[in-house]
């Protein structure tokens, strides 16, 4: 007889922190993507795009926190997951507005001012604000769509789902280990 081998079955063990990075990835994902489509495809992004990564950018950097540092008490994962959807509705308002002026009527669309970086040099931050939900011809129209549907409607789509996953992910039980 030879020598016996045990085969020994790995587990993979999934924990929260794993669930975070998930997160986390999704969202250098998205980044990914739309640097791809602006450098590569040639999309350039007006300043709602712009606003809509910095909220991507903020749930990035709020899902990589909480996958090195997982909350762990009821404070902590009632503040970060209030952050989460904070960043998220953020998004969500910035992609509707986005949605909502591109499909205004020709006539109704909002001229061209300057872009983002023009804005932010030349007036004061709260009047950027103003301008930039205000909306421009750039931010109305519509040069990417997949299944029939706009960039910034996808994105809207993406918001909702970081909303829900990152608050089930603080809040489920079933892979508690961190």
């Amino acid at each position: 007889e030879g020598p016996s081998y045990e085969l020994r079955k790995e587990v993979f063990l999934l924990t929260k922190r794993h669930l975070f990075f998930c997160g986390f990835l999704s969202t250098v994902f998205l980044m990914l993507y739309v640097l791809y489509a602006q450098y590569v495809l040639g999309l350039e992004p007006c300043p709602l795009c712009i606003l809509q990564r910095i909220a991507v950018i903020a749930l990035g950097v709020i899902f990589l926190c909480i996958t090195l540092l997982p909350p762990r008490t009821t404070g902590t994962k009632l503040t970060v997951s209030i952050f989460i959807i904070i960043f998220s509705l953020a998004g969500v308002g910035v992609a509707g507005r986005h949605i909502w002026l591109q499909h205004l009527p020709p006539d109704q669309i909002p001229g061209c001012g300057g872009d983002l970086a023009y804005m932010i040099s030349n007036f004061p931050l709260f009047e950027v604000f103003g301008m930039v939900f205000s909306g421009s011809g750039e931010c109305a129209e519509i040069n990417w769509s997949f299944l029939s549907l706009s960039m910034p409607a996808w994105a809207l789509i993406c918001f909702v789902l970081f909303a829900l996953y990152g608050t089930w992910a603080i809040y489920q039980t079933k892979y508690n280990g961190y």
